[in-house]
């Protein structure tokens, strides 16, 4: 499912026009992409966690060249889904 799917089916789901659905979407994406890049946990009951996790620094290598490669450290998004979540996923 891509975006346009998703926001069909909030439309339809919600009884909102495509338009508001849309605005609804992006405004919760737009929402937990704020609250990750401000440190926050964003915790959704049934559904899942959002959070950002620190991935230390380490060393690669190029598979062409057989060369080392430093790879710096960064912060990525991590997503952990909810009990409810595993279960619709397992039924």
């Amino acid at each position: 499912m891509n975006k346009a799917e998703l926001v069909a089916h909030v439309a339809k789901e919600s009884e909102l026009s495509k338009d508001s659905a849309e605005k609804a979407v992006d405004a919760t994406f737009k929402n937990i992409e704020k609250a990750l890049s401000g440190g926050d946990t964003v915790r959704i009951v049934g559904f899942g966690n959002f959070q950002v996790a620190q991935r230390k620094a380490s060393v690669g290598r190029n598979p062409r060249t057989g060369a080392e490669v430093q790879i710096p450290a960064s912060k990525v998004p991590k997503f952990r889904a909810g009990k409810a979540l595993k279960e619709a996923c397992n039924s």
